[in-house]
Order: structure tokens, then C-alpha cells, then sequence
């Protein structure tokens, strides 16, 4: 009889020799060979309902694991409670006992949720018959190691949980409930790791938690934009749940929480500035440049208009320097560049603010100014001598008013933030994306949008974890809008279309009388009779007239 690890009669010592039977040998193979079979005869696994028994998946289970096992890269999109942890956790067990020296990483959004997915491995491996285990090595509430030289780590995902070491298989769960910044951290830290094999596995799993960076590479997935296959299940797939149990299930939580567990839609935090609806519908592509933070969706069109608006921060971690660009010619306007970095310093930001400015037929550019963003506009316009920034002067109670120049003592190179300038802002800027008048393709800047929300009777701010750099800068944007001075950079455009519109409104005004030109051109047979009786012809013109 094989010796136990620790004295534990469930798992087997290392450097122990065990005699096959045949068909202990072809049973094996048939697991080494088949995935879904080794899971469906060997894996248990403990229900409350009747403990520990095997492990019987459903259709779309199996089809998961064939997917996992024939692709390096899967993201899952599946509502709650579908097993969808167990049935990744035996398919790493399973390549954990049937490769040799494989790293393969758990990682949750929290280092304990990580560490129960970790011990639902472990009670898995303590129930397969003793012919089918690997030697322990080590085991542990993080991690494990077998004698054939496969490692298993559980941690909380972040940029340091995988740094320095080489994976075979990453598992991401619940991947949509890590905070952005730090699933962007991650991304940067574990791609190098990822990329440093041919045969290295990503597997990402979750329900929808709004838009971020899950909902990113879902759709990009959808979109063959990545190289990630999409896997999505309905909650009708799971025997037992039909119509009725929905309507159960509604009644004991809510509609909204339904459509985003079960339903797995990507809906936006509650109390956003922009309408969940809208957001629903805004989708984003990739950029067609980017580069160090700077993401280029429309390049530089000769005869455009174009404002860019800025958000300075002091380069801390948590906290970005922005600018957004916009194609201001015309309504509707759009978003065609965007930047947002947390690592550059206010006395290097003018310079990249100066070559994006120059770039788009020397955009107007709008400083925030609250806190260190003076200094930034100080040093474009005098330092840099970049004369397009737009001047603010304070006005009493008229506020601050946009374009008047150095006309008096509170005049400033930029746009202090206020209570109220921020109030006007939202109003404008949620009235434009919602009928439609800006534009908006970048992920970013969606994703901020689903986390913006009102704090408060009349603060909107981005929620806990989340960021608003990019929605600060389109909230300048807004109030810009509402400017004599931004009407006048555009009102060649406006007056235009003014123009037209009127001139429609009267062709259709008179057509029901039927004037459609003047008669003065046309011949002199043609006559018209009006309702009443009256009969008309056109003027002959004579010369000397």
C-alpha cells in the first residue's frame, strides 16, 4: 500500500510505486486522452443537498471543457450559480495531473475566494482513486505541488500575482468584479508572462458587472477583435429553470439584479448620469493608433474644427491626466482622440498636449484649473507659446464665461470647476449623448459613463473603484457647449444649417398651394386655379421694368 502525505489516507507520498492493472492502464489513458471523461467518472464533488457525489455535467458543461481544452484563450459570459467554477477546477486538475511541470494560477478578485476555489481542487484530487494521483509534494491553503512538477497557486488578482514566473494556464474568475485600474495593471504585468509560451492558457470567466474591462473583452471577443473564444449559456440551458422559476427568482430579488446575474447583460451602475438605456447601446472600436495612453480614432482632417478639453492631475497612481478631442465642426460632434495616463508629470504633460493640439488644425484647448492644471496652461502659453487656449473670465453672477480674454482682474488661462459649472456640464452633456448630438466609440470613456453616478441630491461623481478623468473632461466639453463664445467658433456651420432647415420648413409650408417657384420662368400657357375659382397666370416681363 502507497504511503500518505502527512498522514493524510486520501492523498499519496511522493516517489511511491504503484502496480496497474490493465484496466486501471486503459481507464488512464481514456482520462489522460478525454477531459470530459475523467471529469464525468472520476471528480466529486459536495451539493447541500445530498454531500459529496460525482460530478454529472450538463450538456453545455461539456462543451466548455472541450473549448478550454482545444483553445488558449476563452472567456466565459455565464449567469450565476451554473457551475461554472467546478467545471473549470476539474479541467486544471485534470491538466495538472496529466502534464509535467505546468504552472497554472487561480485568481479571483479576492485572495479568498481564490484560495476556496483552490480547496474545491484539493477535495476533488483527495477523492480520485490513489492510481490516478500524482505524488504531493506540497499542499497548502495557496498552492500545491505534485511530483510530476505541476504547480497550482491561488491569489487575489492583481500585477503582482504572477509577476516574474512563467504560467501554462491562468484561470480569471469572476474577472468583471475586479476594479478597473487594477484589471488594466494586470493586463500590462501578465501578457509578458502569457506570451512567453505557444501552448499557455487564459481562461476568463464571470457575469457581467458593468462596463469595464470583462465587458471589453467580451465584446472585442464577439467582435473577432481579440483572440479570445466566446462562450455564453442562458440561464434556460440549466435543467429546472424555465419561466416560472424566473418569475420566482425576480420576486425574491429584483428585475435589474435578474437581468445582470441570469440574463448577463452589461448594465451600468444605478443613479448613472446617462440613462441605462443609452448606455446599453453605446458600443466602442478599437483605435486606429494608440500609444502610451493615447488612443487616435479619427486622424487630423484639413477644414475641421477641433476643441480638446484637459484634466490635470499630479501623477499619483490613482489619478490620470486626460484630454479628449473633438471634431466640433458640426453637430453631431465626435470623439476622435483621447488620452488618459497616470504616470506622466504635470511638467511633461503641456508637451504632449502641444503636439496633439497642433496636430488637430491647432485645436482649441480648454485647461482645467482648479489645482495644478494653472500651471500646465501657464507653461503652453508662455513657455510653449501655443496661443489657441481658451480664456475664462469671472463675471459676478453671470459665472464664468468662456472666450473674453484678459478683460479683467479674474481672468484665467483655463475653466475653474465649480458647483456650478459642473451642474451645467452634466445637464448639457447628458442631453447631447442621449439624442444623440456627441459621438461617442471609445471604451473608456463608456466605461466611466456606466460608473458615473449621483451622489448625493445633485453631485455626480464616478463610484468607489471606478474613475471620471475622461467624463471630467467631456463635462467641460458640455459646458463649453453652451458658450457665445464656442457658438461663435462654430456658427458658420449653425447659421448653415439654420439656413437650410428654414428654407425646408417654408417649401413645405407652401405646397399645399402649391407655390414651389416664383413663375418667373415659366411659360406663359401655364396657368393655376385656386380653390375659390380664381384663375392665375405669370407676368410677362418687359424690358425698362
Amino acid at each position: 500500500m502507497a504511503e500518505t502525505y502527512l498522514g493524510n489516507p486520501n492523498l499519496k507520498a511522493a516517489n511511491q510505486k504503484i502496480r496497474f492493472t490493465k484496466k486501471q492502464v486503459r481507464e488512464f489513458l481514456a482520462c489522460q486522452d478525454n477531459p470530459v471523461y475523467f471529469i464525468e467518472n472520476y471528480i466529486k464533488i459536495v451539493t447541500l443537498d445530498t454531500g459529496l457525489q460525482p460530478f454529472k455535467m450538463y450538456q453545455f458543461q461539456r462543451e466548455m471543457v472541450d473549448t478550454f481544452h482545444q483553445n488558449r484563450f476563452s472567456i466565459c459570459k455565464l449567469p450565476r450559480q451554473t457551475g461554472k467554477s467546478t467545471t473549470i477546477i476539474s479541467y486544471l486538475l485534470h491538466y495538472a495531473i496529466f502534464n509535467s511541470n505546468v504552472n497554472i494560477a487561480i485568481l479571483a478578485n479576492k485572495a479568498q475566494i481564490a484560495r476556496d476555489l483552490l480547496g474545491r481542487l484539493q477535495l476533488a484530487y483527495e477523492n480520485l482513486p490513489k492510481w490516478l494521483q500524482q505524488g504531493v509534494i506540497n499542499w497548502n491553503k495557496g498552492s500545491l505541488e505534485l511530483e510530476n512538477g505541476s504547480k497550482i497557486l491561488a491569489a487575489a488578482t492583481s500585477s503582482s500575482a504572477v509577476r516574474g514566473g512563467s504560467y501554462n494556464i491562468i484561470f480569471l474568475d469572476e474577472f468583471a468584479y475586479v476594479p478597473n485600474n487594477i484589471a488594466e495593471q494586470f493586463f500590462s504585468s501578465v501578457y509578458p508572462t502569457i506570451s512567453s509560451g505557444k501552448s499557455s492558457k487564459v481562461v476568463i470567466v464571470s457575469t457581467p458587472h458593468g462596463m469595464n474591462m470583462f465587458y471589453k473583452l467580451w465584446n472585442d471577443a464577439q467582435n473577432k477583435r481579440n483572440s479570445y473564444v466566446p462562450i455564453e449559456v442562458h440561464w434556460s440551458e440549466v435543467p429546472g429553470r424555465d419561466e416560472k422559476w424566473k418569475e420566482e427568482t425576480i420576486k425574491n430579488t429584483s428585475e435589474s439584479q435578474f437581468r445582470t446575474e441570469f440574463d448577463c447583460e452589461f448594465l451600468g451602475s444605478v443613479d448613472t448620469l446617462i440613462n441605462s438605456s443609452k448606455l446599453r447601446v453605446l458600443s466602442h472600436n478599437s483605435p486606429i493608433q494608440s500609444n502610451a495612453g493615447l488612443d487616435i480614432h479619427e486622424m487630423p482632417q484639413k477644414g475641421r474644427r477641433y476643441v480638446m478639453t484637459v484634466d490635470v492631475a499630479r501623477g499619483t497612481v490613482n489619478d490620470n491626466s486626460a484630454f479628449v478631442v473633438i471634431d466640433a465642426t458640426q453637430i453631431p460632434y465626435r470623439v476622435v482622440a483621447k488620452y488618459k495616463n497616470n504616470e506622466i508629470k504635470p511638467l511633461l504633460f503641456p508637451q504632449t498636449i502641444l503636439k496633439i493640439a497642433k496636430a488637430y488644425n491647432m485645436a482649441e484647448v480648454l485647461v482645467e484649473v482648479n489645482d495644478i492644471g494653472g500651471q500646465v496652461a501657464d507653461t503652453l502659453q508662455f513657455d510653449l507659446e501655443y496661443d489657441n487656449l481658451i480664456m475664462v473670465n469671472q463675471r459676478g453672477r453671470a459665472g464664468q464665461i468662456a472666450g473674453t480674454g484678459f478683460s479683467g482682474k479674474k481672468s484665467q488661462l483655463g475653466l475653474r470647476t465649480t458647483k456650478a459649472t459642473k451642474k451645467i456640464g452634466c445637464s448639457n452633456l447628458k442631453t447631447m449623448i442621449e439624442l444623440d448630438k456627441l459621438l461617442i466609440n471609445d471604451f473608456d470613456i463608456i466605461a466611466e459613463l456606466s460608473t458615473y453616478i449621483l451622489k448625493g441630491k445633485e453631485k455626480y461623481e464616478a463610484e468607489e473603484g471606478s474613475s471620471d478623468d475622461l467624463v471630467t473632461c467631456l463635462v467641460m466639453f458640455a459646458w463649453l457647449s453652451n458658450q457665445t463664445y464656442f457658438k461663435e467658433l462654430t456658427d458658420q456651420d449653425i447659421r448653415a444649417r439654420l439656413v437650410d432647415e428654414q428654407q425646408n420648413a417654408m417649401e413645405q409650408d407652401m405646397a399645399p398651394f402649391g407655390f414651389k417657384d416664383d413663375g418667373i420662368e415659366s411659360p406663359e400657357t401655364e396657368t393655376y386655379k385656386d380653390p375659390y375659382g380664381t384663375t392665375w397666370s405669370p407676368v410677362k416681363y418687359k424690358k425698362g421694368w
